[in-house]
């Protein structure tokens, strides 16, 4: 436990002092909290003309394309967890999946070992059209509005084809990451000409237009995503794509198909945790971790304790252990659901835990998955709650834009193993694995938090951490998406800087080779219920996050002035 040393103060028992750098909102109508605050915008002008949640978070979504167009966009693929007011939980599958012309061999490997495992001759996986894989983000957004949402798409689009035609202020966060990609996108023009203007990474401040994206958006808001999926836009893109030596073609397009999920559930200390099943790595093994820490007396060890961490990081590598092993795509992968979210299956590994040395519970391999992700979680007064993490997987996708469309495809082939006869190798229509965790817990059947983050293989341990946070340690909500974590699949460990260095000593002396790093994962957004209808939205500093309530309300009927004038 901890205790407030100032306001947004966190103050451990264990010595682990952290400060929060952003303040949450509140609201009782409504929530929206994402990466970026344009899109938080977006998504809260829905709600204040009447939208619900699924309209707000679509609203957000298209507007995270323009404003966050190195995490997100109409060419990548998602989870989208969604609580209906009724009370009914679903996932939406908008996983991108492998081109029909794609196969086990399509690529070079570079390497059989690692840390090189994934990399292919040519970096063909990883940039470029041949890493190209089949989107699948534009039709679960119109398809979750169509289904869930009371606005036209035109209406939910509108935001985003306002920033992408008039421009935004370029943020610090955005310029970084052109930073990181500028290697490879400055051989390629038309993306270089927005993000590397005269061969230099956009300014912060600097005003970003994307003229062709707002027309492709707005040829989307008349015709729906068949333009894309079966119509010219699709024909065009595919055609540029296949003449360029990508594997993805129309009939991929015209093929895809989202998947309505049933979230798994598991039950922590009394609060139920739903989240996403496979293909997502995420919710199985958020669960399956919090199965493991149950039995231990993780309040009393404290927040950031060498034995708090200890245990967290013996979890994460039994997790991983048991990812690598049986988690994909259910349609190509067996995946032991059941065993691996069951108590007594938690019982059993727990007691190959020593509570004072590391263990050896390592997985096979290392696992990969691009950490340039977005996350937003979207609650309106009426009972909808969505969270919804996507991305285009690399920063910057394939770091290319299709001429002429301002559309920036995903790389996600890279996630693939491109050695043949391995449970992630690649295989025509087969769906990315992934670690995306939008969670939500309730208790009674009540929403009590909901939340997620982007960061790659560091999701779904980042995600239980805030878990842990909120149910053992009583933090407030903004406390839990900040405080530090950490995080290891077995071989290296790395801790945030925030943590002390005698508490690093600590973890170390335990047999954890334990090194110090800015950030474990990304930006967290999340929103906490209150009994009598008040949410609270917290974003936390590792992304442009900002979290917009809606309070206030109408005008209380009768309640006109009216002033008449007075005959003298």
């Amino acid at each position: 436990m901890g205790d407030y040393t100032a306001p947004g103060s966190w103050r451990s028992r264990a010595g682990t002092v952290f400060e929060c750098e952003k303040r949450p909102a509140s609201g009782h109508r409504g929530m929206v909290v994402s990466n970026h605050p344009l899109a938080s915008a977006a998504g809260a002008e829905m709600l204040a003309a009447g939208g619900n949640a699924i309209d707000a978070t679509i609203a957000a979504l298209f507007a995270l394309n323009v404003v966050e167009p190195m995490m997100v966009g109409l060419f990548g693929g998602g989870m989208m967890h969604i609580r209906l007011a009724e009370g009914r939980h679903l996932v939406l599958d908008g996983m991108s999946t492998a081109p029909a012309a794609s196969g086990p061999t399509c690529y070079k490997p570079a390497s059989d070992t690692w840390p090189d495992y994934l990399e292919t001759v040519g970096k063909e996986n990883a940039v470029g059209v041949k890493s190209i894989a089949t989107p699948g983000n534009l039709k679960a957004w119109c398809e979750a509005l169509g289904r869930w949402g009371t606005f036209s798409l035109a209406d939910v689009m509108e935001p985003a084809i306002r920033h992408a035609s008039r421009g935004f202020r370029a943020t610090p966060f955005l310029n970084d990451c052109v930073e990181q990609g500028a290697a490879d996108m400055v051989n390629d023009a038309p993306i270089a000409r927005i993000f590397l203007p005269g061969g230099q990474p956009v300014e912060e401040g600097a005003r970003v237009v994307q003229a062709e994206l707002a027309d492709t958006l707005r040829a989307i808001a008349k015709e729906g995503p068949s333009l894309l999926y079966e119509g010219a836009l699709g024909r065009s893109v595919s055609d540029h794509l296949q003449k360029s030596g990508a594997f993805l073609g129309f009939g991929d397009l015209r093929d895809y198909k989202t998947i309505e999920r049933q979230p798994v559930r598991g039950l922590y200390r009394g609060v139920e945790i739903v989240g996403p099943p496979p293909p997502s790595s995420g919710g199985i093994h958020v669960i399956q971790m919090l199965n493991l820490l149950e039995g231990y007396d993780i309040a009393g060890l404290g927040f950031g304790s060498p034995k708090t961490i200890h245990l967290i990081l013996e979890a994460l590598k039994i997790a991983f252990a048991d990812r690598f092993a049986s988690t994909g795509d259910p349609a190509f992968v067996k995946v032991p659901v059941d065993t691996l979210l069951s108590k007594k299956y938690g019982d059993m590994r727990r007691a190959e835990i020593d509570i004072a040395r590391a263990g050896t519970h390592k997985a096979k391999a290392y696992a990969t998955e691009s950490a340039n992700t977005t996350h937003l979680t979207v609650a309106d007064g009426k009972g909808n709650v969505v969270a919804a993490t996507q991305t285009i997987n690399s920063l910057f996708g394939a770091r290319v834009m299709i001429p002429g469309t301002g559309i920036i495809p995903n790389n996600y082939m890279y996630t693939f193993d491109p050695h043949p006869g391995q449970a992630l190798s690649i295989a025509p229509g087969k769906r990315i694995a992934t670690s995306m965790s939008p969670i939500m817990a309730l208790k009674d059947g009540k929403p009590q938090f909901a939340l997620g983050l982007p960061g790659g293989v560091r999701i779904f341990g980042s995600a239980m951490q805030a878990v842990l946070n909120l149910v053992d340690h009583g933090m407030e909500l903004q406390e839990a998406v900040e405080a530090p974590r950490v995080w290891t699949q077995g071989q290296a460990v790395e801790l945030e800087s925030k943590i002390s260095d005698s508490v690093r000593e600590g973890v170390s002396a335990m047999g954890h080779p334990a090194g110090s790093v800015a950030s474990v994962g990304g930006g967290m957004c999340a929103i906490r219920f209150a009994a009598d209808g008040e949410m609270t939205g917290s974003a936390c500093w590792r992304a442009d996050g900002t979290a917009i309530g809606l309070g206030g309300g109408h005008a209380k009927k009768g309640s006109r002035f009216v002033a008449e004038a007075k005959r003298s």
